[in-house]
């Protein structure tokens, strides 16, 4: 049997229940924007003033795509490539975000004709796999690369990329290996002498030749007369 005590209880505790909800509820409208809201706004407010902005289109896709909102930042990207179609930030975060939304084949067919783009140059082509690497599209990072390499065969910048992607992965052998190429085609390279160094190989940083002697030469020639 229900009391009158047991009655007031209940209607006590959904009281204090609803004033806890409601003073949360206030609590949370007091907050202010946070520094996601504050910076998508601001993105907005550059995009209004001048709606040809590439970077900040693709700024406001990457915010989107943190919010899981894939068309949105679909439709970002697509606007910051439509005005600077050579962005590769945007094109690797393109492929990044089909990806996520489980566009998988979109995803593969985007990143072929991207790196089909970046083929006219070793340059291009590291641009994209730099870009690819940072969205942690790896085998995308390794193909534009080697694509890379195939273009410019002895670039020591190049064999270093590499050699520090796969030093980040922990493959040392592989690491190793690109460094050492690239420090025998630029042995003037002190950050990848340390880097082989730590690695337990032996090199030598060349000391570079003084190709002006004039003041050799006149410091001999002053000392020549003096005696």
């Amino acid at each position: 049997m229900v009391t009158m005590s047991k009655i007031t209880g209940m209607l006590l505790a959904t009281t204090l229940l609803v004033a806890g909800c409601q003073q949360g509820k206030k609590k949370a409208s007091e907050v202010g924007p946070t520094d996601l809201d504050k910076r998508k706004s601001s993105l907005l407010s550059q995009v209004e003033r001048k709606y040809s902005d590439s970077e900040a289109h693709y700024k406001l896709g990457k915010l989107y795509h943190d919010d899981g909102l894939w068309n949105k930042a679909e439709w970002e990207y697509n606007v910051a490539l439509g005005f600077n179609p050579v962005h590769r930030r945007a094109q690797a975060a393109m492929i990044k975000t089909l990806k996520a939304a489980g566009n998988e084949e979109r995803a593969k067919l985007m990143a072929e004709i991207y790196l089909n783009q970046a083929s006219s140059s070793a340059e291009s082509s590291l641009l994209l796999g730099r870009a690819f690497q940072k969205e942690f599209l790896d085998k995308y990072a390794l193909d534009c690369y080697q694509q890379a390499l195939g273009l410019a065969p002895n670039s020591a910048a190049l064999y270093r990329q590499i050699g520090y992607y796969y030093l980040s992965k922990g493959d040392r052998v592989r690491a190793e290996e690109n460094l050492k190429r690239s420090f025998q085609l630029d042995p003037y390279q002190a950050e990848v002498a340390g880097e082989l160094g730590r690695m337990g190989v032996v090199v030598q940083v060349p000391r570079k030749t003084q190709k002006n002697t004039k003041k050799l030469d006149k410091l001999l020639d002053a000392e020549s007369k003096q005696q």
